[in-house]
């Protein structure tokens, strides 16, 4: 491979990180691994990222310069409420887990890592802090742009959604079908799965799919309530 200057070479290894974690998950992510799935020498990773910390760093901080950007580019040309831009946003966060769960799967993968290791705990702190100030942000312009007055702080209002989001996001991933369960069985006839009562339960993409968006704007609607107040204050 011709040579790349370490500013273009950093950028596309983590994304090859990014994209074989997200795919085989964290613990795939070897120095080798990631060497491979670029096609460079395993130096190169090791050159880098000077340890695993870095690595685990810059990769979240990919995952949540992503996330930020993709509220960034869904916001609604002025003249939109501020009910119909949150929730313009809050469907445009949830439209980039389905089409890219394995990035959505990794970043639970790290919060869980984090739970028993305290350095990778300080990198998810930062994350969660990242993304709450920025919808606080978020929230507190629309309100300012739209004369909307929020009855509850933006900061609570944000962890609130963020934190039920999360929730969200992990039961619509864990109710799932496997790529194998959900193509079905050779014959063709589709396959279910059981719950731990041993009743078969049909579990689908589609039925997953809108039992979340269900959940969605339930949530939503339960945070445009802590906007607007317990009385329905302000506009």
């Amino acid at each position: 491979m011709a040579h790349v200057p370490a500013s273009e070479r950093r950028p596309q290894l983590i994304e090859a990180a990014v994209r074989l974690m997200a795919r085989e998950g964290i613990a795939a992510g070897s120095t080798r691994a990631i060497a491979a799935e670029l096609g460079v020498a395993q130096a190169t990773v090791h050159y880098t990222f000077g340890s695993k910390r870095d690595l685990y760093r810059a990769v979240v901080e990919t995952l949540t310069s992503e996330y930020i950007d993709q509220v960034a580019v869904s916001a609604l040309p002025e003249g939109g409420g501020f009910d119909e831009q949150v929730r313009t946003l809050a469907h445009a966060l949830w439209a980039r887990v389905r089409a890219e769960p394995g990035r959505s799967t990794l970043l639970t993968e790290f919060t869980v890592l984090a739970l028993r290791d305290p350095e990778l705990r300080d990198i998810m702190r930062a994350h969660e802090r990242t993304i709450e100030r920025t919808a606080a942000d978020i929230l507190t312009g629309l309100a300012a742009e739209t004369d909307q007055e929020l009855a509850t702080p933006a900061l609570d209002i944000a962890i609130h959604f963020l934190t039920a989001l999360d929730g969200l996001i992990q039961r619509y991933l864990l109710f799932q079908p496997a790529p194998d369960a959900e193509a079905g069985s050779r014959d063709g006839t589709e396959r279910s799965v059981e719950n731990k009562t041993g009743t078969g339960t049909d579990e689908t993409a589609d039925g997953t799919a809108e039992d979340a968006r269900r959940a969605l704007d339930v949530l939503v609607e339960t945070t445009l309530g802590l906007c607007r107040g317990p009385r329905g204050e302000g506009r």
